[in-house]
């Protein structure tokens, strides 16, 4: 069973980062998430709480119609988990060719990435989106544990 659930959550959050990020993300809030300041976190929380609120519902629907019986707990701590490190990738928003990274584009370039962020206008995305599925995995990992209530 937790397999199949790891695999379902998976699913789930996945879709659904993909739905949150690319359908519910107002364009104001993709804009502006990666600026300093309280206008940047003001947006990168705004699009951070519609992104969870995607997430919660569908595993929640997910979870009571598939029964896919994942602890309640657990079901929080997968979505803080996913929450938390979208919200952390995302403040680099427009931020991932910058000559002096910081955050999670300073782990990139320290991983060899620098010059491919620099050279490659996608390079960026790719690294966020890999990031975001990277984490949404352990997110998963998190929701298939024991599904006692």
């Amino acid at each position: 069973m937790k397999a199949a659930r790891f695999a379902s959550a998976y699913a789930i959050l996945t879709a659904t980062h993909e739905v949150a990020d690319h359908w519910i993300q107002q364009d104001t809030d993709a804009v502006a998430k990666g600026q300093p300041g309280s206008e940047g976190a003001a947006a990168c929380l705004r699009h951070v709480a519609t992104y969870t609120l995607t997430q919660a519902a569908a595993l929640y629907a997910a979870n009571r119609f598939l029964d896919l019986r994942i602890n309640p707990a657990r079901a929080i701590t997968t979505l803080a988990v996913s929450a938390g490190t979208h919200y952390v990738a995302d403040r680099q928003g427009g931020h991932w060719s910058d000559p002096k990274p910081k955050g999670v584009v300073r782990l990139a370039a320290a991983m060899g990435h620098a010059t491919w962020l620099q050279r490659d206008p996608g390079a960026g995305y790719l690294m966020d989106q890999a990031w975001h599925k990277g984490w949404i995995a352990i997110a998963a990992a998190i929701a298939a544990g024991s599904g006692d209530h």
